[in-house]
């Protein structure tokens, strides 16, 4: 089953990590696997947004989410709702001295042959949202005045 996680640290307050996390619309300014992304329905708990990734040959594929947990500034989870995976994600906060402690974690269940034809290129997809966090740190701390 592939998974990822990781911690990183950003100067910035959890109200504020959190509100631009959330806000899945930001995504396209930290996550380069991301070719675009809409709020579909809602806010907070339950909030639906369609989103496309880059796929195999560089084509767009379907990775539309649900949030499934909501606890600002401390917790957000979603799961995928369309695409060939759909992995459960989780973004957890705490303050920290230097602003904000961020994990993020990754969890797909991909078994049988689907395990096999795509187990190797799914764990590359969730190493490379893990390496992500780098971008987004830079994004939130070069932003002076706030989100």
């Amino acid at each position: 089953m592939p998974s990822a996680s990781r911690s990183i640290t950003i100067r910035r307050s959890p109200e504020d990590v959190f509100a631009f996390v959330a806000d899945g619309t930001t995504a396209t300014q930290w996550r380069p696997g991301v070719t675009d992304i809409r709020l579909v329905s809602g806010s907070g708990m339950g909030a639906r947004y369609a989103q496309g990734v880059t796929g195999p040959g560089g084509r767009r594929v379907d990775a539309d989410y649900e949030v499934t947990a909501w606890d600002p500034p401390r917790r957000m989870a979603f799961a995928a709702t369309a695409g060939p995976v759909r992995p459960t994600g989780e973004y957890r906060l705490a303050a920290d001295p230097g602003g904000t402690s961020l994990t993020f974690s990754l969890d797909a269940k991909v078994g049988g042959l689907k395990g096999l034809l795509m187990g190797r290129a799914v764990q590359s997809s969730m190493d490379a949202e893990m390496a992500a966090l780098d971008r987004l740190k830079q994004v939130l701390e070069s932003t002076a005045s706030g989100v």
